[in-house]
Parts: C-alpha cells; sequence; structure tokens
C-alpha cells in the first residue's frame, strides 16, 4: 500500500554545504541574530569550561584519556573565537554604519547650506 508520502512531489535533497552556507549568511547579515549567536557561543563554551573543571574532570584528565581533553579544549577555544570573530565583525559593521550615517549627515547640511534661502516675507518680522 502506498503512503502519501510516496505519492507526493519528489523532494530535493538538502545540501549540508549549501544550508552551511544560506545559514551563515542569515547569521552574518541581520544583527540581532549575531549578537544572540555571540551570546549563545559564549554561554555554551562558559558552561563546558564549568562542567570540564568540575563534573568531568576525570573523563578529561589529560594524562588518563589524552584526546578526549584535547578535544574538549578545542571545542571550547573553537566556540570562543568564532564568537570573537562575529564579535570584530559587528564591530566592523557598526563602524562602517556610522561613517554611512556621518556622511548623509553632511551631504545633508551641504544640500540645506546650498539651497537658496527664500526672502522674508513683508509681513514677518525679523530679529
Amino acid at each position: 500500500m502506498a503512503s502519501v508520502a510516496e505519492d507526493g512531489p519528489a523532494e530535493k535533497p538538502l545540501r549540508s554545504v549549501s544550508f552551511a552556507i544560506h545559514a551563515t549568511r542569515g547569521i552574518i547579515r541581520d544583527q540581532t541574530t549575531r549578537r544572540k549567536t555571540m551570546l549563545g557561543l559564549l554561554v555554551l563554551a562558559l558552561v563546558l569550561l564549568f562542567l570540564g573543571s568540575t563534573f568531568l574532570a576525570p573523563l578529561l584528565n589529560p594524562r588518563e584519556h589524552f584526546g578526549w581533553a584535547l578535544t574538549f579544549w578545542i571545542v571550547c577555544v573553537w566556540l570562543t573565537l568564532t564568537a570573537l570573530l562575529l564579535a570584530l565583525f559587528d564591530l566592523l559593521m557598526l563602524r562602517a554604519a556610522g561613517r554611512a550615517a556621518e556622511q548623509a549627515l553632511r551631504q545633508g547640511f551641504a544640500r540645506e547650506d546650498a539651497s537658496p534661502k527664500s526672502p522674508a516675507s513683508p509681513n514677518e518680522e525679523t530679529l
């Protein structure tokens, strides 16, 4: 007996690389998502650091389980560096946005100064 899923249109298989690229673009482009991702990465790294120094300490003893300890610290460093690079990118994006806003403000003032001023009407009093 055929199911409904088998009768439906053939779906494209999920391409992992394409998905990763689109997800990364979404995280990088949106400031709120980028900052939430930084926070999540740092919280996860701190939780791992806490767990590694308390509950997982016997498992992460480098003299007994060198591979586990090395993998654990590589993951902690990877999460921290990823958050650091996102923060650096956020800083650069803020500086670029600030420069663009300053340039727009300067152009607005330049247009305002260049526009001819209307003469005062005879009914208005000037100070």
